[in-house]
């Protein structure tokens, strides 16, 4: 049956050449890409010179993929309808006008789908998939082979109940998914992109709202395709039931997390760029995401932490309400050592580091009466956490060795004093064995 198909198309081509509209049509036809293409060319010099960001961006750039295409199929229809209109065929225009509308149908798309996932294996192993899917649905379109096959797929068909699924809805049901899921996806990205431009909003909001939204899209992009392919959506209390009990058992511990990410954020307790110190898990916070914490510590190393244990458990915020942190440089000194000396020396050194900041003031301390010398501390401010310690420490410390060291400041070692009670040979004669036999 098929390649009798073919032979009568191939046939009815023969014929086609040999009339006298063939030379018209084509003459339309190459007219047409002509001015489509000057009109697209005049269209993009234009759209060039605008650089918007965000949302417009991104439709911009979808007009630009689809310009070229629509303009040749506007044209197609255009002269078609004027060829019937004198009574002239035009098949060929009408056989062309469906593929210059699938070309930007999958320009559109695949541009889509770049901008709504970040790049990867699947997403590129993706794209040909439905660029042949969108060819395939085509050529079976122009061949007249569409309809028996969607006949076919709908008569193959399962009953539940009152519900009736054939292959054909569930056909339909994965494509609408994939189709609304992009584009949810996508503005939830745009929205994302927008809040994170925003001066307005607190970084912690700016999580929210974009984890709100996107959740929000996803789930009625899921129920639009539901009641797109014709399923009742009140048979999703089973479903629910269903979800219910697994929550109960093995989900509980992911909706928990789930509902803490949003607790973190709407509470303000922890948001992007805060300095904490969870268990012995020190650095600042990345990313806040749905079920975890993206903390990064000084040695560029990324933690996940469940956002379960930032509600449970104690967090310590370096940057919760005030940035300024301050650090303790202690030092020792021996008894013979003038303490006031070291003091002011030590105070000096505090500016030996450009992190020091000069209020709060640096302080110097004595805390106490050691075993082996003077305990002193400084005590100084910094305003930056997530640079760290180490190198404000070492700067200070390198300036009061050199200071002391100047002023003839020591700093003591661990001493012992050694009293012997009773020396060696002992008290009295020593008697030693007398071998005579020898």
């Amino acid at each position: 049956m098929m390649t009798q198909q073919l032979n009568e198309l191939w046939q009815e081509l023969l014929i086609l050449i040999g009339q006298p509209h063939f030379l018209i049509q084509l003459a339309l036809i190459a007219g047409s890409l002509l001015l489509a293409w000057l009109f697209n060319s005049f269209i993009q010099t234009k759209l060039a010179l605008h650089n918007p960001t965000g949302f417009r961006h991104v439709a911009l750039r979808s007009s630009q993929r689809i310009i070229l295409p629509l303009s040749i199929a506007l044209l197609f229809w255009l002269f078609s309808a004027i060829l019937e209109a004198n009574e002239i065929p035009s098949k060929i225009l009408d056989f062309l006008l469906p593929v210059a509308l699938a070309l930007g149908v999958v320009r559109l798309l695949v541009y889509i789908l770049r901008k709504a996932f970040s790049s990867s294996p699947l997403i590129k192993s993706a794209e040909p998939f439905m660029v042949m899917s969108i060819w395939s649905m085509l050529v079976l379109h122009l061949l007249g082979w569409l309809a028996p096959l969607l006949k076919l797929l709908d008569a193959l068909a399962i009953t539940f109940g009152e519900s009736r699924i054939s292959l054909l809805m569930v056909v339909k049901l994965v494509m609408i998914i994939i189709l609304a899921f992009t584009l949810a996806l996508w503005l939830a990205e745009v929205i994302n992109q927008k809040m994170k431009s925003s001066k307005l909003i607190s970084p912690s909001m700016q999580v929210g709202f974009s984890k709100f939204a996107k959740f929000f899209l996803i789930t009625s992009a899921f129920l639009f395709a539901l009641n797109a392919v014709g399923i009742n959506l009140s048979s999703l209390a089973i479903f629910g039931g269903a979800l219910g009990v697994g929550l109960g058992f093995g989900l509980q511990r992911i909706a928990s997390n789930f509902i803490s990410g949003f607790i973190l954020v709407f509470d303000r307790s922890i948001k992007p760029g805060d300095i904490i110190t969870v268990g012995d898990k020190f650095g600042w916070v990345e990313q806040l995401n749905a079920r975890y914490v993206v903390l990064r510590n000084r040695q560029g190393v990324d933690t996940l932490i469940p956002n379960e244990n930032l509600i449970t458990t104690e967090v310590i915020n370096w940057s919760y309400a005030d940035p300024n942190v301050r650090l303790e440089v202690k030092v020792q000194i021996s008894y013979d050592s003038d303490p006031e000396l070291a003091m002011a020396l030590m105070l000096q050194c505090a500016n030996a580091s450009a992190r020091v900041l000069t209020l709060p003031e640096p302080t110097v301390r004595l805390m106490e009466f050691g075993e082996s010398g003077i305990n002193l501390q400084l005590r100084v401010w910094i305003a930056d956490m997530e640079n760290g310690t180490a190198s404000v420490k070492s700067d200070i410390n390198l300036a009061i060795w050199r200071a002391f060291k100047a002023n003839h400041i020591t700093m003591p070692f661990p001493q012992r004093d050694l009293h012997i009670k009773s020396g060696w040979p002992p008290a009295g004669p020593m008697h030693l064995n007398d071998d005579k036999g020898e």
